[in-house]
């Protein structure tokens, strides 16, 4: 039989998908599940959206500009300029999903066996998109035991060496919440000028932000042209994951440029999806107020509860809808699984993520999980109550 690659091989399962086969077969006893393993908001899409594309005038579905079409990158741009971020569309390059833009950031700044510095946990298909690119993660690890904030910035250049090639950060943190502070992003900002490397900046999640506080972009720093790379998506800010419509941007042409072969080379986004991605640009910020405010509530209702449970610790959020929890439990994949397949109370059950997979560093992470708060309150609230009784329940 032909072999297999050793990359193929070394790809990482997704913590998040893996157990769906164990979810169908609880569908098929009958059981209802509460998902709260994926970022798959219940908040509607802005109509407008769905209306331009219902009612399109498109007589041939054609391909557009490997870079993405000239009049969506303007407004993403006036987007970015209304965020105090002063780009151009020339400095954007549209993608399928802040996935492949992703991609084509390692792409673009790494070569086999160079090395990226990640705070950890992180969104978990980094590992996916590193062993795809033959690129090495450096893990800096910061601990649920201090609401997983940063450990001093003078572990990131320890860190540092001839292989490292940028830092990457997701801001608000999927799957901690976390919430970088300006000064954070000054510091490290003056850390990739200093050993010039690049900040890679995930900032999708940069419309929810809670108690108060703001989002800082690493481009809204100056000095930042050469070195910024935003990664953004309008899955989460729009309610539209299955639009797969993201985006790079940097001020660095020759980033541009070179990610844009990469583009080149699967030829174009999808052409529905970027029409109604243009239009959710047209969204009135009361619909963000109204969302930001349910998910605000979600996750107070989601930490008061989980908090009331003896043995497990929460990490609060402060921005995205997700939070790590650490369980009472030695294997949280064993446990998500036993969930599904052993577990129903008065034929419910729940769906949640193994948190060891959002992690390089090999052995950490086995006894927590990552929850979205993506379910209506009412349904936080049973969801809790059924793991409540289950880890009562559950022996490992």
């Amino acid at each position: 039989m032909p072999s297999i690659s050793t990359k193929g091989l070394h790809m990482p399962e997704s913590p998040i998908r893996k157990l769906v086969p164990f979810a169908e077969k609880a569908y098929k006893q009958k059981k209802t599940v509460y998902h709260l393993n994926i970022g798959q908001p219940d908040i509607k899409s802005p109509q407008i959206a769905m209306d331009a594309v219902a009612m399109h005038s498109l007589e041939i579905l054609a391909y557009t500009r490997s870079e993405g079409s000239e009049e969506y990158r303007a407004k993403i741009a006036n987007y970015y300029k209304n965020k105090q971020i002063n780009v151009e569309a020339k400095d954007i390059i549209v993608t399928t999903g802040g996935s492949e833009a992703l991609l084509f950031a390692m792409g673009t700044l790494c070569d086999s066996g160079d090395e990226i510095i990640i705070p950890e946990p992180f969104y978990a298909n980094y590992n996916g998109f590193a062993t795809a690119s033959g690129v090495n993660i450096v893990p800096v690890i910061s601990k649920i035991e201090d609401n997983f904030a940063l450990p001093p910035i003078a572990e990131f250049e320890k860190l540092i060496t001839p292989k490292t090639k940028a830092i990457l950060i997701c801001n608000p943190g999927n799957p901690t919440g976390y919430l970088y502070s300006k000064e954070e992003i000054k510091t490290l900002c003056d850390i990739v000028k200093k050993h010039d490397l690049f900040l890679v900046a995930d900032e999708v999640y940069r419309e929810f932000t809670y108690d108060g506080l703001q989002h800082y972009s690493i481009l809204q720093e100056e000095g930042m042209e050469d070195y910024g790379i935003i990664i953004d998506s309008v899955s989460k800010r729009y309610s539209m994951c299955g639009a797969r419509i993201g985006c790079l941007v940097s001020k660095n042409p020759k980033v541009i440029s070179t990610a844009l072969k990469f583009a080149q080379a699967r030829l174009s986004p999808p052409t529905f999806a970027q029409i109604a991605s243009e239009a959710a640009l047209s969204t009135p910020q009361s619909y963000f107020d109204n969302v930001i405010k349910e998910y605000s509530e979600r996750r107070d209702t989601l930490v008061k509860h989980l908090q009331a449970i003896p043995g497990i610790k929460v990490g609060v959020p402060k921005g995205a809808f997700y939070c790590i929890v650490e369980l009472p439990v030695k294997n949280s994949d064993d446990f998500a699984q036993w969930l599904l397949e052993s577990f129903d109370l008065n034929g419910e059950t729940i769906m949640v993520a193994p948190a060891a997979g959002f992690y390089s560093s090999p052995g950490v992470g086995l006894n927590q999980v990552r929850i979205a708060y993506v379910l209506k309150k009412e349904s936080l609230v049973r969801a809790v109550e059924i793991l409540k009784v289950a880890l009562e329940q559950y022996k490992d």
